[in-house]
């Protein structure tokens, strides 16, 4: 529940400069605000939707519980895009894969769900208009902070030789919420860093400024907690997230709990539609030893 809040604050991409603002497109002329939003937003949606051709690794490192505070339990994991969602497979600490069972019962179910979503039948159709309407609701919270947000240019950055233009975050006081999930909006401020000359965002950065209750009131996200988000060009034109930090603290029933990890993005690899991708599993498999063999 709480891994989702935190991927749900990352939707918080959308910029809304405020109108004394002006901003450069990549050819020196003066954007107006309005157009910068629109820019932005849509680079976020198009980003979304590349990500479905992509696989990487994923290394989440985890603080553990206790008074060691340098103690971590660390999982890696190849996220392959399947058509509908994401197929995680174990890897080892080292980002490869495992001589294990277990990596190719994960690798035959990845191949035998791409060989099924391939199909032109009802069930494939349901599969993907069900993903489909998951994205538009994913887009129309983007959309939504337009209206939520109040982005306030804060001065330039240099990263990688490239100028990332500032903006602070800041809830907009006249705001109505329309959903529960947009009730969050009220209760986050933070930054964002927009690359100045693709209008990309490369980072965003925000903190929880009041308690935000979850599942009912089941669970309770405390004010204070942290998250933050780092994004590059992973292929032309395409900018993921690389690096993702959650500090939240927080009760759940009328137990606390304490989350303090960090992910890491690497080796995005472009593998296509099913279609494509489907074949590429199967060389995997190829590649391994027969179950029960050495």
């Amino acid at each position: 529940m709480v891994r989702a809040f935190g991927a749900f604050l990352f939707l918080l991409a959308g910029i809304s400069p405020t109108p004394a603002q002006k901003a450069l497109d990549p050819h020196g002329a003066t954007l107006q605000p309005a157009d910068l939003f629109f820019q932005v937003i849509s680079q976020q949606k198009k980003s979304e939707v590349a990500l479905d051709e992509f696989s990487r690794i994923q290394r989440i490192e985890s603080r553990k519980p206790g008074g060691d505070s340098s103690a971590t339990d660390t999982r890696v994991f190849l996220l392959f895009p399947n058509g509908t969602g994401l197929s995680k497979l174990p890897l080892t600490p080292a980002g490869t894969a495992p001589e294990s069972s277990v990596y190719r019962t994960e690798l035959e179910k990845l191949e035998k769900y791409l060989s099924w979503i391939v199909q032109d039948g009802q069930p494939q159709r349901e599969a993907f208009a069900k993903a489909e309407r998951k994205r538009k609701e994913r887009f129309e919270l983007i959309d939504a902070t337009h209206q939520a947000f109040t982005f306030t240019l804060d001065g330039k950055e240099t990263r990688a030789g490239r100028t990332l233009l500032r903006y602070t975050m800041a809830p907009r006081k006249e705001y109505k919420p329309t959903s529960r999930l947009t009730t969050l909006f009220t209760k986050v401020r933070g930054t964002i860093w927009v690359d100045e000359q693709s209008s990309q965002l490369a980072k965003v950065e925000g903190e929880v400024t009041e308690d935000i209750s979850l599942a009912l009131f089941l669970a309770r996200v405390n004010k204070g907690s942290h998250f933050m988000q780092e994004r590059y060009e992973v292929a032309s034109g395409v900018w993921e997230p690389t690096f993702e930090q959650y500090d939240f603290d927080g009760r759940r029933f009328l137990m606390s709990f304490s989350i303090h990890e960090r992910t890491f993005y690497s080796d995005y690899k472009r593998v296509g539609p099913p279609r494509d991708s489907v074949q590429m599993v199967r060389t995997e498999l190829s590649k391994l030893p027969a179950e029960g063999n050495p």
